[in-house]
């Protein structure tokens, strides 16, 4: 089930879901790098935003 754009909360803002398609591509181009980077990134390291951008930069170098 796809997330309800209409019914905002920011509850989650710190996490990136790996099922929502449009989390992992935004996440992806924000950091350049591939969604499949970033799919291994959450599997490896967990949601956590924070987490993920850190890890995502040390990809790119």
């Amino acid at each position: 089930m796809s997330d309800d754009k209409a019914r905002r909360d920011f509850r989650d803002r710190d996490r990136v879901s790996a099922e929502e398609d449009y989390e992992v591509r935004y996440f992806a181009k924000q950091h350049r790098i591939s969604p499949e980077q970033v799919r291994d990134l959450i599997r490896e390291h967990g949601n956590d935003r924070k987490t993920l951008g850190r890890e995502a930069r040390k990809l790119r170098g």
